[in-house]
């Protein structure tokens, strides 16, 4: 789901969330970054079926470290943006970004499958 910049994250994160319950029936746990902790997890834990696990970077460690599981996301965000069309931001509606990348993905798994 794509969503307009002016949706701060969390409140667009339960707008996700509402939209993917009737199609990810068998999601169970959710993980995400320092920005979603508060009162969205307990909105999660509430209204939804799922655990929405917040992943945290450790206060003791000095200077750069990868998160646990936040590589996941970063490494998806690398393989779209190699996408010219996503990376530019050309598109005006968000529905239509929503579609780019739905393409760009279709690429990425028919590439991975065609190979095996």
């Amino acid at each position: 789901m794509v969503h307009s910049a002016a949706i701060q994250d969390r409140d667009g994160a339960k707008l996700v969330f509402k939209r993917i319950r009737p199609y990810f029936t068998k999601l169970k746990l959710i993980w995400a970054d320092g920005g979603y902790a508060g009162k969205l997890v307990s909105w999660v834990n509430r209204y939804q079926r799922y655990r929405l696990e917040i992943v945290k970077r450790s206060d003791d460690l000095k200077g750069f470290k990868v998160v646990p599981k936040r590589w996941i996301v970063e490494r998806t965000f690398s393989w779209l943006y190699k996408y010219r069309r996503l990376s530019k931001d050309y598109e005006y509606h968000p529905d239509t970004s929503e579609v780019m990348i739905y393409i760009a993905m279709t690429h990425i798994m028919v590439r991975r499958l065609s190979r095996k």
